[in-house]
C-alpha cells in the first residue's frame, strides 16, 4: 500500500511568498508614481521656462484710440513706427493736448489728472517744458478754479511742416454759478517728436509717444 507523502510547508518561504503578495505590487506602484512625478516635474519645468523666455523676448505693441472731448473715436491703430506718422493721430493728440493744459475746473482730481497728462507729453529738458511750466507758475489753475472755470473748444489742427502744427481754440470763461465772464480766442504754434513707446507705462499715459518739445501761444484780438 502506497500512501501519498505530504510535505510540509516551510513557514519561511510561506511568509516570504505572503510578503511578495501583499507588498511587492506596493513597492511596483510608488516605483511608477516616481517616475511619473518626476517626468511631470520636467514638463512643468520646461514650461516655467518656456514662458521666462517668452516674457523675456516679447514685444509689447499698443493699440491706441484717440477720442475727442465728447468721448467719439476720432482715429484708432496699432502704435508702431507707420501709426504714430499718421497725421490724424498727431492732431488728435495736439487736440487733446492743447484742451488738458488750458482747462480749469472745480474738480481737483480732474485738474490733477489733467496737468499729470500735459506734461507726460513733454519731452524732458526742452524749451516746452519750461514755457509750461511757467504758465501753470503765472496762472495756477488751482488758485483759479476757487473763482472761475476755464472751458476750452479746439477749432482746428493745422500742420505747417512735418513736425510743427498750428493750433487755434477758444476759451469760455465763466464763475462758479455759470455765468459766462468773457470769451477768447487764442492760436498757438507747437513742435513735436515721435517715440513710440515700449514700456507698458509709458503706454499707459502716452501711447502714440507724441511729445511737445517747443510752445507758443498768443490771444487772438
Amino acid at each position: 500500500m502506497n500512501d501519498t507523502a505530504t510535505v510540509p510547508d516551510n513557514p519561511y518561504i510561506a511568509a516570504r511568498h505572503e510578503w511578495d503578495e501583499r507588498y511587492g505590487g506596493l513597492i511596483t506602484r510608488a516605483r511608477h508614481w516616481r517616475i511619473a512625478a518626476y517626468l511631470a516635474g520636467s514638463v512643468a519645468l520646461l514650461a516655467v521656462a518656456g514662458l521666462v523666455w517668452s516674457a523675456a523676448h516679447a514685444r509689447v505693441v499698443p493699440f491706441v484710440v484717440l477720442v475727442d472731448q465728447l468721448a467719439r473715436p476720432v482715429a484708432s491703430g496699432v502704435a508702431d513706427e507707420t501709426t504714430a506718422n499718421d497725421d490724424r493721430l498727431k492732431r488728435a493728440a495736439l487736440f487733446n493736448w492743447i484742451e488738458n493744459l488750458r482747462m480749469v475746473t472745480t474738480d481737483g482730481v480732474a485738474q490733477r489728472k489733467a496737468i499729470d497728462r500735459v506734461y507726460s507729453q513733454i519731452a524732458n529738458a526742452t524749451p516746452a517744458q519750461a514755457f509750461v511750466t511757467e504758465f501753470y507758475r503765472g496762472d495756477q489753475p488751482f488758485q483759479r478754479a476757487q473763482t472761475e472755470t476755464v472751458a476750452v473748444e479746439v477749432k482746428s489742427v493745422l500742420a505747417t511742416s512735418d513736425r510743427t502744427y498750428e493750433v487755434e481754440w477758444e476759451e469760455t470763461t465763466r464763475d462758479l454759478f455759470g455765468a459766462v465772464k468773457s470769451q477768447e480766442r487764442w492760436k498757438g504754434s507747437f513742435t513735436i517728436a515721435l517715440n513710440p513707446p515700449k514700456d507698458e507705462r509709458i503706454i499707459r499715459i502716452n501711447p502714440l509717444g507724441l511729445y511737445i518739445v517747443n510752445a507758443s501761444w498768443t490771444r487772438v484780438l
